[in-house]
């Protein structure tokens, strides 16, 4: 090897270090992130960890929509017991929630009598618009195909396990899911 090979080894070895740093940064947790809640205040996810949640996508104008009811029903029934539903609304599939944060607050309290926490509208696909939250959910090989798309998220911020739109919450699967992470 001449000096000039020697020389371009070395600069490239070197300007791969950033790299080699970064792919060794350990992957954040969910309760890492910041988001904002549907009605525009800052929230910090932090507040979630050490609880097991669930993350939804929520909409207001899908097949899917009733299962709100469901959602809620699980929230109530575990959230003295460490256990949060948090709903994502996002327009990305059919157009269905194309309201504004207090609409979507409005129809889900007087519909569905939502308590559990909602936050702003979110895009789940892929690009450049995409959510840190998304990015993040999504790094665990699964996107949401449609509305109600369900993570169930560990005690420590790691996605457990991914439930489609068509998993509903009163689904032995996922309450049994939902369990094991508790007891864990």
């Amino acid at each position: 090897m001449n000096r000039h090979s020697i020389l371009a080894v070395a600069v490239l070895a070197a300007s791969m270090i950033p790299f080699a740093a970064e792919a060794q940064k350990p992957m954040p947790s969910f309760y890492d992130l910041k988001t904002t809640t549907l009605l525009g205040k800052p929230a910090d996810l932090a507040e979630y960890k050490g609880k097991v949640t669930l993350a939804v996508n929520v909409a207001s104008y899908c097949g899917y929509t009733p299962q709100y009811k469901g959602l809620e029903a699980l929230h109530r029934e575990l959230k003295d017991k460490g256990f949060a539903v948090l709903g994502f609304p996002s327009n990305d599939f059919g157009e269905q929630e194309p309201g504004t944060g207090e609409e979507i607050a409005q129809f889900c309290k007087l519909t569905y009598d939502v308590t559990f926490p909602m936050f702003a509208k979110v895009v789940t696909m892929p690009g450049p618009q995409q959510s840190p939250v998304y990015r993040l959910l999504g790094a665990s090989g699964h996107l949401p195909q449609w509305n109600f798309a369900k993570y169930l998220i560990g005690k420590d911020g790691k996605v457990i396990a991914f439930y489609p739109s068509d998993v509903t919450p009163e689904s032995p699967q996922l309450r049994n899911a939902i369990a094991k992470a508790l007891a864990d």
